[in-house]
């Protein structure tokens, strides 16, 4: 398949805004794919070379990317960096230097996506002393083999800034289409896809085996499955009645989640977001290999990190100093951590997301050794809501975030990728104002005036609607930053800043800069209320009407740890807004001649 054919798709979807309008492209484009190279298409449709958890990056920075233009245009250095500067995109920078190429080469060879592919793979799997330099070299030489607008896409490829609004939600509605007869079968391949985590994958088994294919799909060791998340409510008696008065209430440490693979003495950790961390816990390797008396294993668990003075459980952000790429050990001594284990998704052979809870508890209790770092995590069942919220205290007392209660019974199955009510995070009690904060996602920015000149004013936040699988605001927030995150701000969205409104954001208001939606804060306000110009649950609640977040405030916490789907959902602030009316809500007597 010539890549110059991708490159047409490219530029059709960059142009539009629409979400039906995309998948109709998506499914043209891999219809013409050849089923061999599907997976390579997909992956370079979202910008990658390999799915998220292998790990590997291109590691191209802007002026990498640069000198390579340089190299492959012959440009001065002076004529790219003024056109950086004026275009602030590499990719159109690439392009246009290209297409003033002083020396066109005769009988250019046409670039095939595999020819693409391969270069870019090389340029992943370089490493050591002087990676970077044979990087540009590997670079410089693929551009001046492609053309102007195919140069574009490579570059915004490497780059990881593709710019084309394409999700991995998208590409499964697309293969639903193309190979499952309609997006009624969309569920079959997003549990594939929930599975494997490798939407490439996905994508060729679909086109080499079909349908059938997609129905058998197994768990594969070394493919994280993608996280079961939980809703939230209020009250014990509220999650009981919801989730049939019978549950398991466990603690809902303030840790890392990992989903660990053990085959043998091989094994893997994947964080919430299915990065691979692996190198960043060394202990765990060796607490996981000592303790999970299982040859093969897909488990998840919480790792705290704990006061090596007083075994104390400490706060989530003392675990960042595990992020280090050097000196890891040093990092293990200064900051323990304790290994709370919660569930079995996989063990010897045995596919457990379709158990039972009860099920998998026991299979895990069974091939765990519990020792001084390595637990299982505490929880109690039962059907009273007050000794839900007693053992909510002795939680919040000895350094968790609240609980998670858990279904019971045959439906309280693990629903990989799904949230849902058979998991509910009950954190401390809830007051009739907004008190739990909620995780936002960034998709536009206000220009600052006077003190915040020359950087955002505010930022314009966003809630996630899985059901449409798009980002509707529910805030514009200016408060709470501090002169430094004003000073950052600029260069940690920069990456994701875009020229139009995102195809997969949905918003009454009109910013002055959108970005991609990629980036989460945390965020507290007043009080839920309804909005004639936020899109969050559009018509749910009032006709013409969202709901919007008054007052709201960055807490100061950045959730790099959660992708943008982690973020809290239109669902959620439904909830929230209805717990507020019920606790607002006056008594018979009091309410009489209120509207």
């Amino acid at each position: 398949m010539f890549f110059s054919e991708l490159v047409e798709f490219y530029e059709r979807i960059e142009a539009i805004t629409g979400r039906i309008e995309m998948t109709n492209l998506l499914v043209q484009l891999l219809k013409i794919t050849p089923p061999e190279i599907i997976d390579k298409v997909v992956y370079l449709t979202l910008g990658e070379v390999y799915p998220p958890f292998i790990g590997l990056e291109l590691g191209v920075a802007d002026k990498m990317a640069l000198k390579a233009v340089k190299l492959a245009s012959g440009m001065s250095e002076r004529d790219v960096e003024r056109a950086y500067k004026e275009l602030g995109d590499v990719g159109l920078v690439g392009e246009r230097m290209l297409a003033e190429k002083s020396q066109v080469t005769l009988f250019m060879q046409q670039l095939m996506v595999e020819d693409v592919y391969s270069a870019l793979e090389k340029i992943a799997r370089v490493s050591g002393e002087g990676s970077m330099e044979t990087k540009i070299q590997i670079l410089s030489g693929l551009l001046a083999s492609a053309q102007p607008k195919e140069a574009k896409y490579i570059l915004r490829i490497v780059m990881g800034k593709m710019r084309l609004g394409v999700a991995d939600m998208t590409i499964l509605d697309a293969l639903a289409i193309l190979f499952g007869g309609g997006k009624e079968a969309r569920d079959l391949f997003e549990r594939a896809y929930n599975l494997s985590s490798d939407i490439g994958y996905v994508a060729k088994v679909a086109a080499q085996i079909g349908l059938d294919g997609i129905k058998k799909f197994k768990i594969t060791l070394g493919k994280p499955i993608r996280p079961m998340l939980a809703e939230r409510l209020s009250s014990a008696e509220e999650i009981l009645e919801k989730i049939g008065g019978k549950c398991i209430a466990e603690y809902k440490y303030d840790g890392e989640r990992m989903q660990i693979h053990k085959d043998g003495d091989e094994v893997l950790i994947f964080s919430r977001r299915l990065e691979n961390i692996t190198s960043q816990y060394p202990d765990v390797l060796e607490l996981v290999r000592k303790h999970v008396k299982a040859g093969e294993a897909i488990l998840e668990c919480e790792c705290v990190a704990v006061d090596p003075e007083t075994g104390d459980m400490l706060p989530f952000q003392e675990l960042m100093h595990r992020k280090r790429k050097h000196d890891v050990h040093k990092a293990v001594e200064q900051y323990p951590v304790i290994v709370h284990f919660f569930d079995a998704l996989y063990v010897d052979g045995r596919d457990l997301t379709l158990e039972p809870l009860e099920v998998r508890r026991k299979t895990l209790e069974s091939i765990i050794e519990e020792g001084e770092r390595v637990k299982l995590s505490k929880g109690i069942i039962t059907d009273d809501p007050n000794e839900i919220e007693k053992f909510l205290h002795e939680a919040v007392e000895e350094g968790c975030e609240g609980l998670v209660v858990k279904a019971l019974g045959e439906e309280a199955i693990y629903r990989a990728g799904a949230r849902g009510w058979l998991w509910i995070k009950l954190k401390r009690s809830y007051k009739s104002e907004m008190v739990d904060t909620v995780d936002l996602v960034v998709v536009g920015a206000f220009h600052g005036r006077g003190k915040r000149s020359g950087t955002y004013g505010a930022l314009l936040m966003a809630a996630y609607d899985k059901q449409r699988d798009v980002f509707q605001s529910v805030c514009k927030v200016g408060s709470g930053f501090t002169d430094e995150d004003l000073r950052k701000l600029p260069e940690l969205l920069g990456p994701y800043k875009i020229s139009h409104r995102h195809a997969r954001v949905e918003t009454g208001m009109e910013a002055d800069i959108w970005f991609e939606p990629k980036t989460v804060l945390e965020i507290i306000g007043d009080e839920i209320t309804i909005s004639p110009i936020h899109r969050a649950a559009w018509g749910m609640i009032r006709e013409g009407y969202g709901l919007a977040i008054r007052f709201p405030r960055f807490t100061g916490r950045y959730r790099f740890d959660k992708a943008p789907e982690d973020a809290t959902t239109i669902d959620e602030l439904i909830e929230m807004y209805r717990r507020q009316l019920k606790k607002l809500m006056p008594s018979p007597a009091e309410g009489q001649g209120a509207t």
